[in-house]
């Protein structure tokens, strides 16, 4: 017994709570196992079919034997060259492709495996809470002290760091970002990113920061780089992922640029774990890169549309969500009278009587209690279908 009982204790796993955002998953699968017709906008998952020459490239490259081989772990030159090249001709900041890059199989492997190198047990990391949960729990993988600090307004966010730097110790060694948020939609601006400069030049830690949803703004916002601040190169990198822009997430595509040690290190211990993205992917993600600048316009405006149709849609009937400026989510405050219930509930509700999935903000940290989090991952018709879904459970409760 005593035997038994040691072997089934891994500390790195018993430092991890079940995963919030499959128990809802898991419902989703069992409700379609017996034949409902569920909407799920649940998980960020694109639907949205990716180019077809962006295929037809892989298709190419895939016949080619020479591409079966091992790859390079931080990727093959040319496609250092192209996301270089992207960043200059998106941020005109300057990525040298030999020092100043790493690819990696989507940016939550990449996050996770740069803080595992980064961060020792016991050194204090600083994420914004409600985050994606790789922000999160690639600290705790690591050994690391996760201190979470609320997302607020800008100016409230930064009273919360400075109060947060001078009650905490050890010092912390990283702050993990991401603009626009998930799951909050939050944004922000340059100015943003200068004063998170500018405090981690003062207090000498890392940044990280995910640009996954760079490209998925609406309404004339432009998403700043972090990168473009005089100085961010020196305290930290920045990601980005393939995944949202160009409809690409099972190709598993992303890449972390800036800082030459983190880069680096990055690297380096990626180096013990895989041979790189399979090269046709590699190849594929070039072309994407180099030539797909319209066609991530008319994706993103299919997201805009879709948001309208649901914020509209739910507006009308009496939820008054607002328009997110950026991502392809949908954050929304639980209604009053379904307030008591708590996220993960209010979720399970919604799948059971609209036959909608969504994900509780739970799921996201401490501070994503009371809202949910809807992706736009059906189309105009299906969302259009989950409003009426959600219409009928409004009103019954309302009539009660």
């Amino acid at each position: 017994m005593l035997v038994s009982i040691i072997m089934d204790e891994f500390y790195r796993i018993s430092r991890l709570p079940p995963y919030g955002l499959g128990i809802v998953r898991d419902l989703l699968i069992e409700a379609r196992k017996r034949g409902e017709d569920i909407i799920d906008l649940g998980m960020g998952n694109p639907d949205i079919p990716m180019p077809k020459y962006i295929v037809a490239k892989l298709v190419e490259a895939a016949r080619n034997p020479r591409n079966h081989r091992y790859s390079v772990t931080r990727g093959i030159y040319k496609l250092r060259v192209a996301i270089s090249n992207w960043y200059k001709r998106k941020y005109d900041v300057d990525i040298d492709p030999e020092t100043e890059v790493t690819v990696c199989m989507g940016v939550k492997e990449g996050i996770g495996h740069l803080v595992l190198a980064t961060i020792a047990r016991g050194e204090v990391v600083f994420v914004p809470d409600p985050a994606y949960p790789i922000h999160l729990y690639s600290v705790v993988i690591a050994g690391g002290d996760l201190r979470t600090i609320p997302i607020l307004p800008k100016e409230e966010f930064f009273d919360r760091l400075n109060i947060a730097i001078k009650t905490t110790w050890p010092q912390p060694k990283m702050i993990i970002v991401s603009f626009p948020n998930n799951p909050t939609t939050e944004v922000v601006d340059i100015e943003f990113f200068k004063r998170l400069t500018d405090f981690a030049q003062e207090h000498r830690l890392w940044v990280i920061h995910d640009l996954a949803y760079a490209d998925l703004v609406f309404d004339g916002y432009k998403a700043p780089s972090f990168l473009q601040v005089p100085g961010a190169k020196d305290v930290g990198v920045e990601f980005f992922s393939l995944s949202k822009s160009y409809s690409m997430p099972g190709w598993r595509v992303g890449f972390a640029v800036g800082n030459k040690k983190l880069i680096s290190a990055l690297g380096r211990l990626k180096s013990y774990f895989d041979y790189g993205v399979f090269q046709p992917i590699q190849i594929a993600s070039i072309i994407a890169l180099n030539e797909g600048d319209k066609d991530v316009e008319e994706i993103v405006e299919k997201y805009r549309r879709r948001r309208d149709v649901l914020c509209e849609g739910l507006s009308r009937y009496g939820w008054h969500v607002e328009k997110p400026k950026a991502t392809m989510f949908v954050w929304a405050k639980i209604p009053d009278e379904f307030i008591s219930m708590g996220s993960m509930e209010f979720s399970k509700l919604l799948l059971k009587e609209a036959k909608v999935a969504t994900s509780p903000g739970i799921g996201f940290g401490e501070y994503g209690e009371g809202y949910i989090r809807f992706a736009l991952v059906e189309n105009e018709h299906r969302i259009r279908q989950a409003v009426k879904g959600i219409r009928n459970l409004l009103y019954s409760a309302r009539k009660k």
